[in-house]
């Protein structure tokens, strides 16, 4: 009888929780683009990769690449997008497995984002390319040997490491249905959003706006959207590549925009990552992991000045 009453309640139990699942999938609805822009499709590896673009097309090409975490999107770049779109071609795709992008259940992991990078730069004629936190380190991976493919690179709070050393259990335990997905609704609720957006995104994370947190929420709880994260928070999206070499074998221009109160990526590290690098480090006072949206025309202003110096040289 008792086991027969176990038995019972963990049913229900599973029960309840793929109902709550489906529940929070279908109040998260369809994703609408984060940036206004063209909305296209590259196509990749079976993969429909969305992205914005916007802009004259005869103006110089901008690719603006986001960074991981579990309500990573193109949206990233919200705050800049518009006005870029003034003076430059700008593209900025959701990376497979995120935003508006497919997102299949496949054990993702930092090699398939170093070929996507590579694939998506050569469509265009040698950009300009910003890219935040662990972006950074597929950038770099990606273009060596091949840095005529781009004109600049502008990397912000750049790392090769966001999450523990590769944990195979937690990955599958994420990937894992009912189970994995109820720990994920957790990990992506809105109080923890808030969570790691103060503790480690925003110095100022009062100022993001409750729009913004639904979003991010929203794009969290898509069909499939665990599988990418359960990679990244497992360790696995962690790249192998010695950044600090890769940057300065490159023959391009690097500048580094950092925050000075971010600890997860210590401004020490940029300053160290700057001198083996021979790139140039700007530092943002008052900002943690996004300098590019708490301080959106300081960092407009920093980065139509990078450009343009390439402008030059060209």
């Amino acid at each position: 009888m008792n086991v027969r009453r176990a038995l019972g309640v963990a049913a229900a139990g599973v029960g309840l929780t793929a109902l709550t699942n489906r529940a929070l999938r279908q109040r998260a609805g369809e994703l609408e683009p984060a940036l206004i822009g063209e909305q296209k499709t590259f196509r990749w590896r079976g993969m429909d990769v969305a992205y914005t673009e916007a802009g004259d097309p005869e103006a110089p090409d901008l690719v603006l690449l986001h960074g991981i975490n579990a309500a990573g999107s193109s949206g990233e770049f919200r705050a800049t997008f518009d006005d870029l779109a003034a003076d430059y071609h700008v593209v900025a795709p959701d990376l497979p497995g995120f935003g508006r992008s497919d997102r299949p259940p496949l054990r993702y992991s930092a090699p398939l984002y170093e070929d996507f990078v590579a694939d998506f730069l050569a469509e265009f004629d040698a950009p300009a390319v910003v890219a935040s936190s662990l972006t950074s380190a597929y950038v770099a991976a990606a273009l060596r040997g091949d840095e005529d493919d781009v004109s600049r690179l502008v990397l912000i709070c750049p790392t090769t490491k966001a999450g523990p050393e590769p944990n195979r259990w937690v990955r599958e335990l994420l990937r894992a249905p009912f189970v994995g997905t109820a720990a994920f609704n957790l990990l992506t609720s809105k109080p923890s959003i808030r969570y790691f957006n103060a503790d480690h995104g925003y110095y100022d994370a009062d100022a993001v706006s409750d729009e913004w947190i639904t979003y991010e929420w929203r794009t969290s709880h898509q069909p499939n959207a665990r599988f990418a994260p359960a990679s990244f928070v497992s360790g696995y999206l962690n790249s192998d590549v010695s950044l600090g070499e890769a940057l300065a074998d490159l023959d391009v221009p690097v500048t580094l925009v950092w925050g000075r109160e971010a600890d997860v990526t210590p401004l020490s590290d940029g300053r160290d990552l700057a001198e083996e690098a021979d790139a140039r480090l700007v530092v943002f006072d008052d900002a943690l992991l996004l300098p590019h949206v708490e301080h959106a025309e300081q960092f407009l202003d920093t980065l139509r000045g990078e450009l343009s110096q390439s402008a030059t040289r060209e």
